[in-house]
């Protein structure tokens, strides 16, 4: 699944995320940054995570190109490159 960081208490651990699919908030599962590359998150960071027990555990790098591009961008991107 994929998210945004809605709030992050460095200090606690403690934090919420926003799933992208259907707006539901999940708090970070205490172990949720063991063995990730993330030390630190920021308010408004993306990333992919796993539901484990009704928290947000596993976080990983999210990707934008995950979200899509809007149809009318790409249709204009293929317009100045032919």
């Amino acid at each position: 699944m994929q998210g945004v960081i809605k709030a992050y208490d460095p200090a606690t651990g403690l934090g919420v995320l926003v799933c992208d699919t259907d707006l539901a908030e999940y708090d970070l599962a205490p172990d949720a940054l063991e063995g990730s590359v993330f030390r630190m998150l920021r308010q408004g960071q993306r990333v992919l995570f796993d539901l484990a027990e009704g928290q947000a555990t596993r976080l990983r790098l999210g990707s934008e190109v995950d979200l899509g591009t809007p149809s009318f961008l790409t249709t204009a991107g293929d317009s100045e490159t032919a």
